[in-house]
């Protein structure tokens, strides 16, 4: 007789809720660079590359939360070189609710992607 295969019980993905006030902060967090869009978002708490993220996402004046899951693929420890914020970036899902967030946020932030002003990752 064959034992089950008992699988690790998979932790259930962080929430994390974030509100963006200003265009200039959307600009500072957004990562265009990475593929499907991402967004920095600072916390002291401790993530893993590979954490799985789900976000309930505030833009500006735009009363709806969007939720959003992603994955971790950025670090910023305390105390980093150059003063940066401490948290994490996290990539966008490849699903609808990903692609309409990034396409958002791009829309917003028109003429200025590209911009050599800092931002929270590079």
């Amino acid at each position: 007789m064959n034992e089950p295969v008992r699988r690790p019980a998979q932790a259930r993905p962080s929430v994390l809720s974030l509100n963006i006030s200003s265009k200039s902060a959307l600009y500072a967090a957004y990562m265009p660079f990475i593929k499907n869009g991402g967004i920095f978002v600072p916390t002291a708490r401790e993530y893993k590359l590979g954490d799985e993220i789900f976000m309930l996402l505030q833009i500006m004046d735009d009363p709806t939360k969007h939720p959003v899951a992603g994955t971790v693929v950025w670090q910023t420890p305390a105390g980093a070189q150059g003063n940066k914020t401490q948290g994490i970036g996290v990539k966008f899902s490849e699903d609808e609710a990903g692609q309409v967030l990034r396409n958002r946020i791009e829309q917003i932030l028109a003429g200025h992607l590209g911009s050599s002003r800092p931002t929270h990752t590079i």
